[in-house]
């Protein structure tokens, strides 16, 4: 099939690879423009293009494709059997959904409708969602709103960040799509209502959750909340969740809840601590010991959480004895919010 792909992010990479791999005629790739990152605030092209640009494929960056009608007319110009969204970061506007005669087809990084919008990875461990997965989308006008061609599951793990997630997502939206499109070419052109007819598509019902974009107030830890609702804050903003301690900013970036009904997902040198602290017995965010080779134990509304890595103010990331010896100091000390 002659495709057009859309994506920015590293996530969409193994989508844009696979269906290269998978023999598909590449036509164009449009993804978000170069920006402006680091301390030196150099130019920096997205991952996708990176990637396009290995492959050899033609690249379009518009800044809003819903104005740039200039872009418009050059993509359809391309005359691509079929459009292949992956977090590419703008809503397409109908102008450009209605081009291929063989539609638009997003691959989304949820179960739909549980999140709709930007961040499904993140917000489903944050609300502690037991599963996830990847839904292929005939792609509407409205935020995440059309129906589904095809979709997988995957558990998640107590103990997964959103790297983590993120990475084994990326891959099943990358075969999933290589599966979608023989089924979406079988289908044929038509109108809209005909080919989704052919296709029998489950549609979404109206009840949603929207995933919306993280903000910096996100990333404040508040101690006064419960052990598990602290892990998953730190594992679904993974690398960033912060506190302060003696002063000084810490990022949190791995933790384990040292909680007697989740023992049994913990790791085993985590699991022999439960039950050694008093629940509730200290001010949350108290540091109540540094463990050798293990990490810091810090008090929250009930059970006390397991530091495992993290990076001080100044210093570089650390864990075990490592991170230990950063803040065995600090024991006695409260962690507060940044």
């Amino acid at each position: 099939m002659r495709l057009l792909f859309w994506g920015t992010p590293a996530y969409a990479v193994p989508t844009l690879s696979a269906l290269h791999e998978a023999g598909h005629t590449i036509v164009g790739v449009v993804t978000q423009p170069d920006r402006r990152r680091g301390r030196g605030k150099q130019l920096v092209p997205s991952p996708v293009r990176n990637r396009a640009e290995e492959l050899g494929l033609p690249v379009f960056t518009p800044s809003r494709i819903r104005h740039d009608i200039d872009c418009q007319t050059q993509l359809a110009e391309l005359k691509p059997d079929a459009s292949i969204v992956v977090a590419f970061g703008q809503i397409l506007p109908m102008e450009v959904l209605q081009q291929p005669p063989l539609g638009c087809w997003n691959g989304h990084g949820s179960l739909l409708p549980r999140w709709r919008g930007a961040g499904p990875i993140q917000w489903s461990l944050m609300e502690g969602d037991s599963e996830t997965g990847v839904g292929i989308m005939a792609m509407e006008v409205g935020l995440d709103t059309g129906p589904v061609l095809l979709e997988r599951k995957l558990k998640i793990g107590l103990l997964d960040n959103a790297q983590q997630l993120g990475d084994r997502l990326s891959q099943l939206t990358a075969d999933l799509m290589v599966e979608a499109l023989p089924l979406i070419e079988a289908a044929g052109p038509g109108t809209e209502a005909e080919r989704r007819q052919r296709l029998d598509l489950r549609y979404q019902p109206d009840e949603h959750t929207y995933a919306r974009m993280v903000t910096k107030a996100d990333y404040r830890i508040d101690w006064s909340a419960s052990a598990l609702a602290i892990h998953r804050l730190v594992m679904g903003l993974y690398p960033g969740a912060q506190t302060r301690c003696q002063g000084k900013m810490l990022k949190i970036h791995s933790t384990e809840p040292l909680i007697e009904r989740l023992k049994d997902q913990l790791t085993t040198p985590a699991a022999a601590l439960v039950g050694r602290w008093a629940t509730g017995g200290d001010e949350p965010g108290t540091v109540l010991a540094a463990i050798q080779d293990l990490g810091i134990v810090v008090s929250s509304s009930g059970c006390p959480l397991l530091i495992r890595e993290a990076q001080l103010e100044g210093k570089a990331k650390s864990r075990g004895q490592a991170l230990v010896q950063q803040l065995q100091s600090a024991v006695g000390c409260r962690l507060e919010m940044s």
